[in-house]
């Protein structure tokens, strides 16, 4: 990855001076008001929107449904929490439906990913089944479209 990439996925996209210059306000003030949104934890951080399908990167993003069986006390929470501190993990949200815990995972490959699931996710106990969606093509992410190229290959021939 590009060293300026790096830079932006590590740190901030601005510095409290440019931020203070732009809200006429000063350094300290910016400081103090980050500091105030990352003690309430409503900042926890931010991070540039790469393209997906530009950026290079090859990883392979899937989404997996995960049955589980609440605890006693803990509820869903302790389980969402423990699978949450998995490095491959992305996101893990509590839902309605037919399952309870939606997990976004990223790895290299699809066969990272699958092993992931079954080796590592599905054998926690209290797990009882997961079902895995892979992502094979992004048109929208966190907001933002994406340009996608359509070739002329994709378009149905047109019949006289």
């Amino acid at each position: 990855m590009n060293d300026v990439l790096k830079l932006l996925l590590e740190g901030e996209s601005l510095s409290t001076e440019q931020m203070a210059k732009i809200l006429a306000s000063t350094p300290a003030a910016i400081e103090a008001e980050l500091s105030r949104l990352k003690a309430d934890k409503l900042l926890l951080g931010w991070r540039p929107i790469l393209h997906p399908n530009v950026a290079g990167e090859n990883m392979v993003r899937a989404l997996i449904e995960v049955k589980v069986t609440p605890e006693r006390e803990g509820g869903f929470d302790r389980m969402a929490e423990r699978i949450s501190r998995f490095q491959e993990v992305e996101s893990c949200y509590l839902m309605s439906g037919a399952y309870d815990l939606m997990v976004i995972v990223r790895g290299p490959t699809l066969h990272t990913v699958a092993n992931f699931v079954s080796s590592r996710l599905a054998t926690i106990g209290g797990v009882l089944s997961t079902a895995t969606h892979f992502m094979l093509r992004a048109y929208k992410e966190q907001g933002f479209i994406l340009d996608v190229e359509t070739s002329d290959t994709d378009k149905p021939a047109v019949s006289p």
